[in-house]
């Protein structure tokens, strides 16, 4: 199928011009779960031309209920992986890169050269994600990242905003407050939360959840419901093709 076909009703709405404009643009998407995987996917669907994904992750059992990529099919398989390959049925013209690495201040610059023309940011260890973020400001990366989507379910209180705007996000405090350390107050949007965080719906993890390979040990388990990680995918998708056509 052309790709005049498969992108028909989205150059409908905005134009030859604007699908040239997402055909010749770098997006990369750090983080691949419930947020992650279905902000890659709408950047695939909407026409972006070269998509690099990042995740050190295998999908297992718990991804099921809210990653696009879990299957029982693909239990065991990396992330990263099994994205490009979804994605390439999608659009096989696009240029689809999956790593399968842990970020780290140690790897950034690596990972991101050449620097994409926006960064989707997905990950949930601090360190990574604050590291990451002051990477891609140094570097004149936009970027969109994704404060707490777990224990919430109420999609009307998502909220866009610059980080330095965010409120009710336990998620965005701490990120704020180690982003000041680093002189960082402003210049990323996040897509955010204002219901209040439930405290019950926490608890210790399991075996297989501790140890992420990396030396990273889970404290804590939060419950995550279908449809809230997805939202705040879909809308940093949203944000990011808006922002490449100059629509925002």
């Amino acid at each position: 199928m052309a790709i005049k076909g498969r992108f028909e009703r989205a150059e409908i709405m905005i134009g030859e011009e604007g699908m040239n404009i997402l055909r010749k643009s770098r997006v990369t998407v750090c983080g691949l779960g419930g947020v992650g995987s279905f902000a890659a996917e709408a950047l695939c669907r909407g026409g972006i031309g070269n998509i690099t994904l990042i995740d050190f992750d295998d999908i297992c059992a718990t991804n099921m209920n809210r990653q696009l990529h879990a299957l029982e099919t693909t239990v065991g398989m990396p992330k990263a992986t099994v994205m490009a390959e979804r994605m390439r049925l999608i659009n096989r013209d696009a240029v689809i890169t999956p790593i399968k690495e842990f970020i780290s201040s140690e790897n950034i610059g690596r990972l991101l050269t050449p620097p994409p023309d926006f960064l989707v940011d997905g990950i949930d260890h601090f360190t990574s994600k604050a590291a990451l973020i002051a990477w891609c400001l140094e570097h004149g990366v936009p970027v969109v990242s994704s404060m707490g989507a777990a224990a919430r379910r109420d999609p009307s209180k998502i909220r866009v905003a610059d980080i330095s705007e965010s409120h009710g996000c336990r998620m965005a405090r701490s990120l704020r407050k180690i982003l000041r350390q680093q002189g960082i107050t402003t210049g990323v949007d996040v897509v955010y939360s204002t219901e209040e965080f439930d405290r019950n719906c926490a608890r210790e993890p399991s075996a297989e959840e501790t140890e992420n390979g990396f030396g990273i040990k889970k404290r804590v388990t939060l419950g995550s419901l279908s449809f809230i990680p997805p939202i705040f995918g879909m809308i940093m998708a949203g944000i990011v093709i808006n922002r490449l056509l100059g629509k925002v």
